[in-house]
This record gives C-alpha cells, structure tokens and sequence, in this order.
C-alpha cells in the first residue's frame, strides 16, 4: 500500500474511533440533558438556533447554486454589466438583522430559565433557607430550601462540602472526593471554587460547565431527577480545563438519591466527620499533653494526587 493511502486510512480510522468515543458526540448535534432542568434549556436553545442556521444556510446555498446554474457561461452569450443592486443589498442586510434580532430575542427569553434556580420540587429536601446569590443578578432559589455545597478543584480531584449548618463555612461539615451525593427533586446549588489553578466542573447532563478559578467563587445550579421506581442514578463528568499532567484523571460523578435515602447517608457522613474530628484531637492531645485543649482540627481539604 502507498504510503500516502495508508495515511489517509490511518487517519479515517482515528477520526471513526474519537467519533464513536463514549461522550464524543454527546447528544449529535446539541448538548446533553435531560438530567436538570438548566440542561434541558440549554440544549433547547441549541436546536432553536440550530434551526433558524440551518433555514439560513439552505436559502444561502440554495440561492448560490441556483445563480451559478441559471447564470453559467453560455457559448456566444455576453453576459449583462450590472453594477450592484440596491434594493437586493438592503434586503439582504436587512434580513441578516431581522435574524439576529430573532436569535437575541429568544436567547434572552431562555436565560432566565438556564440562570436563576428553581423552587425545590414536591418531597425535595428541605434547607433552612440561606441566602445564596449564585451571581451578580442570579436570585436564590424560591422558597429558600435549597442544598448548597462548595466544589473545590484540585490538582487532580474535585472536593465537595456540605453546608449543613448553613453558616457559608464548609470547613467542619462533611465532604466528600470524586463523588457528589445529592437528593432528588431538590435544588442543589453550588458554589465553585478552585484551590490551586484553573478548572472546569461540568457534568454535562446536569447543565452547562463553570470554570473553578483561584480567588474567585462561580456558581451554578441543578436539579436533578429520577424516574419512577429508580432508587439511584449516577451522572458523569469531568475537569473540562487542562489543569496539569493528570488532568485526565480528574474525573466526577453525581449521584443521586431519594430524600429519605440521602438523609440517612449525610447522617453517616457527619458522624464520620465528628468521630475523625474527636480521634484527631484525642492523638494529638496525646503528642502533646501540655498544650491546651483545643477544637478538633478541621480535616484537611487537599486531595490525594492522582
């Protein structure tokens, strides 16, 4: 085989593979959803603009391929000397801003379904209602029961803390690595944080990505759902930022949980927080018996290296 034939097939097989890659395509032509309201926005968004693109890219085509066909050289025939077309100029610019007035137009119509957060369903967990702004000009969520948790990226794992207390400190409430665990029919808001470099959080089923930036706080929401029946399910994602050598590995998953389910597994995870707390305070107590009795140093909040 020729060389440059098996370039060409090498080549086609790369792409074949990476096109059949699991997320690869995501949903064809639009993005994932259909795991949180946001989502389904987005990707709603997505086809409507699909759409209107796709009309202007036939008319455009269509009339190009008819004025080459029509208009071609003919032997013997001297084409007409037009010299522009004021009307035809004004109704093409014309019609280029009538379409992007459309596009804004609904674009901003579905944004404020995409950012502000929506009330908790029916049976979702109940918060105490803290006010949380997830942006300059993003409301909280109505009717203030909401679950907040911080997402902290990591140099390579993300790291999730539940408010519990509601106090805006995640510092002694319980976290967990890779794995968030949330309830269902609830609105979880998040705020995003970043520990070292630049990341970005997105599960792509749950709404769009949010970058994780040092010395800044990004927010986001979902509300996740699951089908009748269903005990759990698990949504998947990752760092979608190059953020160091293993930035690959720095993987993340959603699962979730009916409410009744949930409050049993945040209680377990609270009452590891306090046993590791007290352990903690008792050996170091016992290093150093004449320092004075202190709180139980809150766990450190730097993940493993992967």
């Amino acid at each position: 085989m020729p060389a440059r034939a098996f370039l060409l097939a090498l080549l086609a097989a790369v792409a074949g593979l990476l096109a059949v890659a699991a997320g690869a395509s995501a949903d064809a032509l639009t993005p994932e959803s259909g795991g949180s309201p946001n989502a389904d926005d987005i990707d709603r968004l997505y086809k409507i603009v699909f759409v209107v693109a796709i009309v202007v890219f036939v008319g455009v085509e269509g009339t190009l391929l008819y004025s080459v066909l029509r208009f071609r050289a003919r032997k013997g025939r001297i084409p007409a000397q037009i010299h522009g077309n004021t009307r035809l100029e004004i109704g093409w610019t014309v019609g280029a801003t009538l379409v992007l007035a459309v596009i804004t137009v609904i674009t901003f119509i579905q944004l404020g379904k995409i950012n502000d957060p929506q009330r908790s369903g029916p049976g979702g967990y109940a918060g105490s209602g803290r006010a949380v702004y997830a942006s300059v000009d993003q409301p909280n969520p109505p009717g203030g029961e909401e679950l907040d948790i911080e997402v902290n990226g990591q140099q390579f794992v993300w790291r999730f803390s539940y408010d519990i207390d509601r106090d805006g400190n995640t510092l002694n409430d319980p976290f967990t690595y890779e794995e968030m665990v949330v309830p269902a029919n609830t609105t979880v808001t998040l705020d995003i944080v970043s520990q070292d470099v630049g990341h970005s959080w997105w599960i792509p089923k749950l709404g769009g990505k949010m970058d994780a930036l040092p010395g800044y706080t990004n927010h986001t929401w979902f509300k996740a759902r699951l089908k009748p029946g269903q005990q759990s399910t698990v949504y998947e994602g990752q760092c979608a930022e190059l953020c160091g050598r293993n930035h690959a590995n720095m993987l993340a998953t959603v699962r979730v949980l009916p409410v009744p389910q949930f409050k049993a597994w945040l209680a377990r995870q609270t009452q590891q927080i306090k046993q590791a707390n007290t352990a903690a305070a008792g050996q170091a107590k016992a290093l150093n018996p004449l320092q004075p009795t202190q709180k139980p140093a809150a766990p450190s909040q730097t993940g493993p290296e992967k």
